[in-house]
């Protein structure tokens, strides 16, 4: 029996629930051709035994990965990629050329991330990063294509979200692997209407106007299906990426406007979540979304925070410049 957090999609793509936060909030993809895999995004540490068991449920073995590829470098996307790759003794990772050095030598992405997080909170969701071997370890480059046992996979830069984003294509499927580059989507805020989703702004790298040409640039492929980090894949049943692809880009509007509109108001951090949290509930309510506003406010407290300190970040670069 298959385990709940390990999903078919077709096409050899797995979506592999990581248990990180809550259900259904952080996935990995596991894509299988002809008795070889690859991962795409790992989680964290902590969901190395699952990304391990979704192998073995498929009747693979850990020497049948041949590369591990984290979308960027955040830690709920690439946390878990040194230790999952001590126990890939194939494998190869590849990563955008501006997280290259982090995977190799991940001193600075914790202490970063520390900074956002806190002590406790690093040690309950992230446990020790480890590093990747150099000769293990190569970048990307933009419409890089690679095989997956004849199978191709293309990768473009994706700026915007962070400056070390790639996404990657799947010609079989039609569909890409987005990263946060295509925002959030959590299956809770589904309605008759499909999915909704919102944009990540997450510290550090925020950029909208690099956002919205990297959105523009996957959605001229005419895609029929996105596989987001949080979560799952969107657009496949309903046929409707032109919808969510506008709804991201009018809130991504929405945000910088917001953004430049407190960019002096002193007590601006609460402003900029008070506006978010406005913004995301106005927009829910428009979706049909029948979760009364405090759940759906409480399921986006994390998000709103991490936004509203990403965007302080990019109205403070953007004063600076």
């Amino acid at each position: 029996m298959q385990p709940d957090y390990l999903e078919a999609l077709g096409h050899g793509i797995y979506a592999i629930d990581t248990g990180f936060q809550r259900p259904r909030f952080d996935a990995a993809y596991l894509l299988v051709e002809n008795g070889r895999a690859a991962f795409i995004d790992t989680g964290t540490n902590h969901a190395v035994p699952r990304l391990l068991a979704a192998l073995d449920q498929l009747g693979l073995s850990p020497s049948s990965v041949d590369w591990v590829i984290p979308t960027h470098v955040h830690l709920d996307h690439a946390g878990g990629v040194g230790l999952l790759m001590q126990s890939l003794p194939q494998s190869k990772l590849l990563v955008h050329p501006r997280g290259l050095r982090h995977m190799i030598d991940p001193t600075a992405l914790f202490e970063g991330a520390l900074a956002v997080y806190g002590v406790e909170e690093m040690q309950r969701s992230y446990g020790e990063l480890q590093p990747v071997p150099p000769e293990r370890a190569q970048a990307s480059f933009d419409e890089q294509t690679i095989s997956l046992a004849g199978r191709p996979f293309l990768l473009i830069d994706t700026p915007g979200h962070a400056r070390h984003h790639h996404c990657i294509w799947d010609a079989r499927s039609r569909g890409w692997f987005t990263g946060d580059t295509f925002g959030l989507s959590y299956r809770e805020f589904d309605t008759p209407q499909g999915a909704w989703l919102m944009p990540t702004s997450t510290p550090v790298q925020f950029d909208p106007q690099a956002l919205r040409a990297s959105v523009q640039r996957l959605m001229s492929f005419e895609p029929q299906a996105m596989y987001l980090t949080h979560f799952g894949r969107i657009g496949f049943e309903q046929q409707d990426l032109p919808r969510l692809a506008a709804l991201l880009l009018a809130q991504v509007d929405e945000m910088e406007a917001l953004g430049l509109s407190l960019r002096q108001a002193p007590d601006r951090h609460e402003q900029l979540k008070a506006g978010l949290r406005a913004l995301y509930l106005r927009r829910l309510h428009q979706h049909g979304c029948q979760l009364p506003p405090d759940q759906q406010a409480a399921l986006l407290d994390m998000d709103i925070e991490l936004n509203a300190q990403g965007l302080a970040v990019w109205l403070d670069k953007a004063s600076a410049a």
